[in-house]
């Protein structure tokens, strides 16, 4: 097969066998041959990098080995034309039988991929190093493509729509990145009652800016790592869809709803084992509708919504909720609301408690409860046009902020005397450069290398005590990490009731930290 009709491949294929020109002229060989298009693969870190690592192939190991077999093939100082090779000829038809083979419209990069398994110049001699076979190459292919037929000239943004345009929050919980939810037990058990629900069961989470409802998301995650939640949502999967890239490079008309279509099935087809998080959920409902007539996203979630294939949770405000979720009658009755009010001070004394290591790690800094009780009744009092607990925490960070930049920064005191020490020394070279007999000069200078002398043994005395100073509580910071990760990992060892392992580390590497940290505090 000759490839030249770029109609007949995808964009990103395409752009591989365009590109493997250029590798063919950088190796100096004169003949186009399979190894130079699978090099153009690799070189694009896309969808053939990503089929490799999910077959465990080292990938810069596999591009190296990749060179030494090009290097080896015959050079050609200088030349013009380039001539097609047999093994990229049969690596081509054996794409173009795999695409026939699955029914896509267009040769793709996993198509080229198959061709170049089957390739006996290099391709085969590969395969076998790194352990793979057609059937292991074929099924990861369609891991990563699900049930997606290449229909468009860029399917890439279809395949694997949750990693892509997604963040799975029960994996962050697990990992121990989410930050602790404290109350919101009501709301979050609103949530949960109605996920449990057979039908119309996608709850909206609405209220003002900041009162904490990607929170309470958060906190069903954790609750879902724990354990904590009815049986229909045990071990489920909760991810936050990400609009900022679902939307981004959208450029033609249509692509969007590709791409949330996509999503969208990846879901349903996870029996239920998905459950979507969609934060300003009024971006979503009323995107893609540039014009009268043209579908928007709304339209594509309702028949979803209500037969139950799709369960989401969404987030909006008040006045976001009225303005596109309310004027849509049917997409209204699909969802249904629950209200997150701003938290009591008391409430957010509470939260700011739970919080307050999280905070202490990121900042280095010790954050007393006064402070905290001082940041919920102040924030309150001063700051009308903010929620809590949004501004109370807002307050401990830039408190935390502040303090931190100080303890790094050079101390006013030591800078008053480098500041001192360089005019004095200034000042010295200046009259020695003068070479003025008399005794008023020669006065001058005793005087200041006088100074400059009590002010370097000064300055010596501050440097040394604040690097001290610096250095304890850096030392402090690492071994509050450190603590963080072994309760992280005692953690996950609990839940994989690995007891043995938890009691190791709970009774002997945690207690030994933490009387270190003790010891320097």
């Amino acid at each position: 097969m000759q490839p030249t009709d770029p109609n007949k491949f995808t964009e990103t294929a395409w752009k591989a066998i365009a590109q493997s020109q250029d590798v063919a002229r950088r190796f100096k060989n004169q003949v186009l041959e399979a190894e130079h298009v699978a090099m153009a693969l690799l070189e694009q870190e896309g969808l053939a990098a990503l089929i490799l690592t999910k077959l465990a192939v080292d990938i810069p190991r596999f591009q190296q080995q990749l060179e030494a077999f090009t290097n080896r093939q015959a050079k050609v100082l200088s030349f013009d034309q380039l001539y097609l090779g047999r093994s990229l000829d049969i690596m081509l038809d054996q794409a173009e039988a795999a695409r026939t083979k699955w029914g896509d419209e267009y040769i793709a990069v996993e198509h080229l991929l198959i061709g170049l398994a089957e390739d006996d110049r290099v391709g085969r001699r590969l395969c076998k190093t790194f352990n793979i076979d057609t059937p292991k190459l074929e099924g990861a292919i369609k891991a990563v493509r699900g049930s997606q037929k290449v229909t468009t000239q860029s399917p890439e943004a279809r395949y694997n729509a949750l990693e892509r345009y997604g963040r799975d929050l029960t994996q962050e919980a697990k990992a121990g990145k989410l930050d602790p939810v404290i109350g919101r037990d009501e709301e979050i058990r609103r949530v949960v009652q109605v996920l449990s629900r057979r039908s119309k069961n996608n709850p909206v989470l609405i209220g003002e800016p900041g009162v904490g409802k990607t929170a309470i998301a958060e906190g069903l995650a954790q609750r879902i790592i724990n354990g904590d939640v009815p049986e229909s949502l045990k071990n489920r999967q909760l991810i936050s869809l990400d609009i900022g890239s679902l939307i981004a490079g959208a450029k033609y008309r249509g692509e969007f709803e590709d791409r949330l279509r996509a999503v969208l099935r990846e879901v349903t087809e996870s029996d239920g084992q998905i459950v979507l998080f969609i934060d300003e959920l009024h971006t979503v409902v009323g995107a893609g509708a540039s014009q009268q007539g043209a579908m928007d996203a709304g339209n594509l979630l309702k028949p979803m919504l209500a037969r139950g294939e799709l369960r989401c949770i969404g987030a909006t405000t008040l006045d976001e909720y009225r303005k596109y979720i309310e004027k849509d009658a049917a997409l209204e009755r699909r969802f249904q609301p629950v209200l997150v009010k701003q938290p009591s001070v008391e409430d957010t004394i509470s939260i700011l408690r739970g919080l307050k290591e999280r905070y202490e790690l990121h900042h280095g800094v010790n954050i007393t409860d006064s402070a905290l009780v001082a940041a919920a009744t102040l924030s309150q009092r001063y700051i009308n046009d903010r929620c809590l607990p949004d501004k109370a925490i807002d307050l401990v960070d830039e408190a935390a902020a502040k303090i931190k930049m100080e303890i790094t920064s050079k101390p006013a005191e030591l800078e008053g005397i480098d500041r001192r020490l360089m005019q004095l020394e200034m000042e010295k070279l200046s009259l020695e450069g003068e070479n003025l007999a008399g005794s008023i000069t020669a006065e001058r200078l005793v005087r200041i290398e006088k100074e400059i002398a009590s002010l370097t043994e000064k300055q010596q005395i501050l440097s040394s005590k604040w690097e001290s100073e610096k250095q304890l509580l850096q030392d402090i910071s690492t071994l509050k990490e450190e603590e963080e990760q072994l309760r992280v990992q005692i953690e996950q060892a609990e839940r994989a009731y690995d007891l043995n392992k938890a009691a190791q580390l709970k009774y002997g590497r945690l207690e030994s930290v933490q009387r270190d940290r003790e010891a320097k505090e």
